[in-house]
C-alpha cells in the first residue's frame, strides 16, 4: 500500500530546474525520487525479517498437554514492516495466555466476560487506543494470528500458551503441534515431555514433517516419563542446500500409549481432584446394527463421491459376521438398498458394494427424510425383536451440504431426529468439505449420543472416512455407569455412557474430600458381549503425592485443569441441547464463571491484551466456524487516530507512528458483482441475499453506483470472452472506474494496472491524504474514502493461452458505506433497502433449486434458490453463497430495465429519470 500526504513542506527539495503548474504535478515528479520522504510503502519483505528463535515447549501430565509457542523476530529492514505471528492451535484447546514484548514494551493478557471486554475495548477505541475487534477461524486447527507493524531494528517476542486434553483414538494418544514458522530460524526447538503415572507402553514420533528430517528427532523413554526433542539446524531446515525457504511446514506429531493393568480403570487423585481413566481391553466386540446414510446430491459429484464409494467399499468389507446393516442414499429422494437390516454375510456385503458402485450424484439434499427413514428401519427392527439385546445400534450420516429439499429448518430436523431416535441409538455424522453446516452436525450428533467429524474434501477423503469409522467399528461395552461414594465426591463430570468403543477411553473427573478420606473406591457397571460386568477400583488418596512432587516438569494442577476442561466442554454440549431458554441461561452463567476462574477463552469470554500503561489494548475472542465468520484470529494493537472508524470490511494497513496496525476481517455480508457478471445484493434488514445476472454486450459501461449527494460514481465496463460457447458470449468486467467528484479524483482499475487521475493528468503513483488504496499484488485492491466508504476490486487471472477465458475483475461493496438518499445505480439503489417478502416455496424444475414467490417494489416475481460464488477468500474456487435468484437480468427487482443503467463514459453519473 502507498500512502502519500500532500501536506509535506517541500520548499527545500530540488526541482531540477523544471516548472510545475500544480502541486499535484510536483508530487508526481517527486514520488519516484523521494518516495520515502512522502509515502510509506507497506509490503512484506521476507528477507529482511529475521526469525532468530522459534521454540515449542509442551508438557503432558496424565493426558493434559500444556503447550507454549514462542517466536522471537527482528525487523532488519531500513523501514517499517509487518511482523506476523501466525500459529495453529488444535481445535478444542483452550488458550489461556498470550504475551508480546516489543523493544521492552510488554503486553500481557487477562480473561474477561465477553460483554465487559468489548465495553472496555470500545472505550479504548473511542480514545484512539485500539483498532479493531478480531476473530479466528475454525477448521481442523484454529488459526491464531497477530500482525504488528514495527520500525526498523525492532525486536519482538510473541508467546502463546494453550492447554488441551489428549483423547485416545485407535489405541493411541496423539499430540499434534503445528510447525509453520514461515521462514528459517537461527534457533529452532520442539521439546515435549510426557509424564504418565500409569507407565508408558510406547512413545513414537512418525515422520509427519517428511523424510527431509529423518534422524533429527531424539526420544528418551523411561518407565513413566519420556522426553522428545527436535532441534534442526538452519542448514537442516532449508528445502535445499542453496534454498532460502524452510522445509518446516506441517505437523510435528507425538504418539504414545500407557500401561493398563486394572480392568476397572486407573484412578489418579491429587490436590483435591480425581481423574478416572477407563479403557478396558481384551473384550469380545458387541454385535452392531448399522445404517449408512449417504448424501448423493449433485454437490457430491466428482472426487467427493469417488472417494466416498472407495471408503464405503472398504468399510463394508470390515463388517463382522454378527453385524447387521443396510444402506440409504439420498438426494431430493430417499432410496434404500434394503428396506430392513440384513446380516453382513459375504453375499450381502458384495451386493451392497455393487449397489454403491452404481450411484450417480444429482439433485437436492433431503437430510430430514433420510434420517427419519434410517431411524424407522432401526425402530421397526427393534419392535419386531430382530435386534440382539446386547447389540449396539447406530446411524452414520455422510453429507457435504445443507438441506435444500423437504424440511429446511435445522432446529426442526434436530427435533424430529431426537424424537425418532429417542434414547435407543447413536448418530455419527461425517461432514465433507466446508460448505456443510458442521455446527449443526455436531449438535445433532451430540444430541443423540454420537459425535461428528469434519472430512476434508480432497484426495485423502477416503482414508479420513475409514479412520473415523474405525473409531466406532468395535463396540466393546454398552450402558456404562461410574459410581463413587456420594459423601466423599462432588461435582462429578458425566458418569453415564451409552457405549465404549475399542481403542478409545472414557474419562470421568470430580472433586474429592482428601482431608477426610484415605481411599477412594469406584464401581463401574457395564454390559459386555456375554456378561454384565462389575469392575471395582480402590486407590490411596495420597498415592500420587510423592511422584508428582519429585518431578519438576509435571503440572501440579493437572487434575484441576482436566476437571475444568471436561466440565466446560460438557456444559457447552448441554447448552446446545437445552430445552428451555431459562436452562440455557443458567448453563451460560456456569460456563462463564468456570472460564473466569480457570483463565480460559471460551465462547462467553474474551482475552484482553494490554501494555503496562494500559494505553494500548487488543481483544481476542473465541474462534468461530468459517460458516459463522471467515477470518483468522488476529490481535490488533493501537493504530493512529486518523484511521479511526475505517469500515471493518476494508482490509487496510495504516502508516504507523510506533506500533501501528489495522487488520480487520472480511464480512460475508456485502454487495458484490463478479464473474459473468453476477450481482449478489445482501439485504441487512431481512438478512437475505438476492442475486441476478446482467446480460449485456462487450464494451457496454454499466453504472453500479451513482450518488450525486456524496459525489461518488462507480462504473464497470464489460469485456467479452475470446469466443462464444453454446451460442453465448460470456461477458465480464474488464475495467472499473471510480469518480470522487468532491475530491477531484478518478481511479481506473483494469486487469493490468491502476491509474489515478486529477483533471486530465493520469498518474500511477498518487493518493490524496483522505484516500487510502491497499494493493495486494495479483489479488485485490481496496479503496477507502475517509471514514465513509470502501470498495474492494478483486483480480481474476486465467491462463493466458486459454482458448475462451480472459482476465477479469469483481467488485465488493459493504452495506456500511455511507451513501446519500440520492444514491442509485444497479447497486447504489439498494442503499435504501426495499421491502422483500418471499413465500410459497415449492420444488423447482431442478430438484436442488426450489422456487418461491418474491414480492418487491409492487412486483410479484418467481425466484429460484441457488448458489453464487464469493471469491474474496478463495479466488480460484470461490465460496458458495446461498441466494434467491431473480431472472431476466433482475427485472422487477431493479428499478426499470438494465439498459437504463448504461452510461457513455467510465466516470459518468447516471442520468436522472
Amino acid at each position: 500500500m502507498v500512502l502519500v500526504t500532500t501536506e509535506t513542506d517541500h520548499k527545500n527539495i530540488p526541482t531540477d530546474g523544471l516548472e510545475f503548474d500544480t502541486a499535484l504535478e510536483y508530487i508526481l515528479y517527486l514520488c519516484p525520487k523521494f518516495i520515502e520522504s512522502f509515502c510509506q510503502l507497506q509490503v512484506e519483505d521476507d528477507d529482511k525479517i529475521g526469525l532468530y528463535s522459534y521454540k515449542v515447549q509442551s508438557t503432558i501430565t496424565s493426558r493434559l498437554a500444556n503447550t507454549m509457542i514462542q517466536a522471537k523476530m527482528v525487523n532488519n529492514a531500513k523501514r517499517s514492516q509487518h511482523i506476523v505471528f501466525d500459529v495453529q492451535v488444535p481445535k478444542g484447546a483452550f488458550i489461556d495466555n498470550f504475551t508480546m514484548d516489543v523493544n521492552g514494551i510488554t503486553f500481557t493478557s487477562s480473561i474477561r466476560e465477553k460483554s465487559e471486554a468489548r465495553r472496555m475495548y470500545s472505550q479504548a477505541k473511542a480514545k484512539g487506543k485500539a483498532a479493531g475487534i478480531v476473530r479466528s477461524n475454525a477448521l481442523d486447527m484454529e488459526n491464531f494470528k497477530t500482525e504488528v507493524n514495527v520500525p526498523p531494528g525492532t525486536r519482538i517476542q510473541f508467546e502463546l500458551h494453550y492447554q488441551e486434553m489428549i483423547r485416545r483414538k485407535l489405541s493411541s494418544y496423539e499430540h499434534v503441534i503445528s510447525m509453520k514458522p514461515g521462514r528459517l530460524a537461527k534457533h529452532m526447538e520442539v521439546d515435549v515431555r510426557i509424564i504418565e503415572p500409569q507407565g508408558l507402553r510406547y512413545v513414537h514420533v512418525p515422520n509427519s514433517l517428511g523424510d527431509h528430517f529423518n534422524g533429527i528427532t531424539t526420544i528418551s523413554k523411561g518407565e513413566k516419563k519420556a522426553h522428545v526433542s527436535f532441534k534442526p539446524t538452519m542448514a537442516q531446515q532449508r528445502k535445499c542446500p542453496t534454498c532460502s525457504s524452510t522445509a518446516v511446514d506441517g505437523n510435528f506429531v507425538v504418539q504414545y500409549d500407557v500401561n493398563r493393568e486394572n480392568t476397572g480403570g486407573e484412578l489418579e487423585i491429587f490436590n483435591g481432584y480425581f481423574i478416572h481413566f477407563f479403557a478396558p481391553e481384551n473384550l469380545d466386540p458387541l454385535p452392531k446394527n448399522i445404517l449408512f446414510v449417504i448424501d448423493v446430491s449433485g454437490s457430491m459429484w466428482g472426487l467427493k463421491m469417488k472417494q466416498t464409494i472407495e471408503a464405503m467399499k472398504a468399510i463394508l468389507s470390515e463388517l463382522r459376521a454378527a453385524d447387521q446393516f443396510s444402506l440409504i442414499d439420498f438426494n431430493h429422494n430417499v432410496r434404500c438398498w434394503r428396506d430392513n437390516l440384513v446380516s453382513a454375510t459375504p453375499v450381502q456385503v458384495e451386493d451392497a458394494k455393487k449397489y454403491i458402485q452404481t450411484i450417480h450424484p444429482n439433485g437436492g439434499t433431503n437430510i430430514n427424510e433420510a434420517l427419519l427413514r434410517a431411524t424407522f428401519i432401526l425402530n421397526e427392527a427393534q419392535n419386531l425383536g430382530m435386534l440382539d439385546p446386547n447389540s449396539v445400534s447406530m446411524i452414520v450420516l455422510v453429507s457435504d451440504g445443507d438441506p435444500t429439499v423437504g424440511e429446511l429448518k435445522l432446529t426442526t430436523i434436530q427435533k424430529n431426529v431426537k424424537q425418532s431416535i429417542k434414547d435407543e441409538f447413536s448418530l455419527f455424522c461425517l461432514g465433507i468439505g466446508f460448505d456443510v453446516d458442521y455446527d449443526f452436525l455436531q449438535r445433532i450428533a451430540t444430541d443423540n449420543r454420537g459425535m461428528a467429524q469434519r472430512i476434508f474434501g480432497n484426495q485423502e477423503t477416503s482414508a479420513q472416512m475409514k479412520k473415523f469409522y474405525n473409531q466406532v467399528s468395535t463396540p466393546l461395552l454398552k450402558k456404562i455407569q461410574f459410581n463413587y461414594p456420594q459423601e466423599s465426591v462432588s461435582d462429578v463430570t458425566q458418569s453415564s455412557f451409552h457405549n465404549y468403543f475399542g481403542g478409545s477411553e472414557i474419562v470421568v473427573a470430580g472433586k474429592v474430600d482428601t482431608e477426610n478420606l484415605q481411599h477412594l473406591e469406584s464401581i463401574v457397571t457395564a454390559t459386555a458381549a456375554n456378561a454384565e460386568l462389575v469392575m471395582e477400583t480402590l486407590r490411596d488418596v495420597e498415592e500420587l503425592d510423592g511422584f508428582m512432587k519429585k518431578d519438576k516438569y509435571a503440572d501440579p494442577e493437572f487434575t484441576k485443569k482436566l476437571w475444568a476442561y471436561l466440565t466446560v466442554n460438557q456444559m457447552l454440549a448441554e447448552r446446545n441441547t437445552a430445552p428451555t431458554a431459562a436452562l440455557k441461561r443458567n448453563i451460560t452463567k456456569s460456563i462463564l464463571q468456570m472460564s473466569l476462574d480457570h483463565h480460559i477463552v471460551t465462547p462467553f469470554t474474551a482475552m484482553l491484551i494490554e501494555n503496562s500503561e494500559k494505553d494500548e489494548i487488543m481483544l481476542a475472542d473465541q474462534p468461530k466456524d468459517p460458516r459463522r465468520g471467515c477470518c483468522t484470529l488476529g490481535l490488533t494493537p493501537n493504530a493512529p487516530n486518523n484511521n479511526k472508524g475505517i469500515p471493518a470490511w476494508a482490509n487496510v494497513t495504516a502508516v504507523p507512528v510506533s506500533i501501528g496496525l489495522l487488520i480487520t476481517p472480511l464480512s460475508f455480508l456485502c454487495v458484490s458483482v463478479d464473474n459473468d457478471p453476477h450481482f449478489i445484493i445482501y439485504l441487512p434488514k431481512s438478512q437475505r441475499n438476492i442475486c441476478f445476472n446482467i446480460n449485456s454486450e462487450p464494451g457496454d459501461i454499466l453504472n453500479l453506483v451513482s450518488d450525486r449527494g456524496t459525489g461518488v460514481v462507480v462504473n464497470g465496463q464489460l469485456i467479452g470472452a475470446k469466443k462464444a460457447e453454446n451460442k453465448k458470449l460470456d461477458t465480464y468486467f474488464g475495467k472499473i472506474g471510480f469518480y470522487f467528484k468532491n475530491k477531484g479524483l478518478k481511479v481506473e482499475i483494469n486487469t493490468e494496472k491502476i491509474t489515478l487521475k486529477d483533471g486530465s493528468y493520469s498518474i500511477l503513483c498518487f493518493l490524496s491524504a483522505r484516500l487510502l488504496i491497499s494493493v495486494k499484488k495479483e489479488s485485490n485492491v481496496t479503496i477507502t474514502v475517509g471514514e465513509e466508504m470502501s470498495f474492494m476490486v478483486l483480480l481474476h487471472r486465467v491462463w493466458k493461452n486459454h482458448p475462451v477465458n480472459v482476465d477479469f475483475l469483481g467488485i465488493y461493496i459493504p452495506p456500511e458505506n455511507q451513501l446519500s438518499p440520492e444514491a442509485h445505480g444497479l447497486i447504489g439503489q439498494f442503499a435504501s433497502e426495499p421491502e422483500v417478502y418471499i413465500h410459497h416455496q415449492r420444488p423447482g424444475q431442478i430438484p436442488e433449486k426450489p422456487q418461491a414467490t418474491m414480492e418487491v417494489k409492487g412486483n410479484k416475481l418467481t425466484v429460484t434458490r441457488g448458489l453464487q460464488k464469493d471469491y474474496r477468500t478463495d479466488r480460484v474456487y470461490g465460496t458458495n453463497v446461498q441466494c434467491w435468484f431473480v431472472h431476466n437480468s433482475g427485472k422487477g427487482f431493479i428499478d426499470g430495465h438494465y439498459k437504463d443503467y448504461l452510461v457513455p463514459h467510465l466516470y459518468s453519473f447516471l442520468k436522472k429519470p
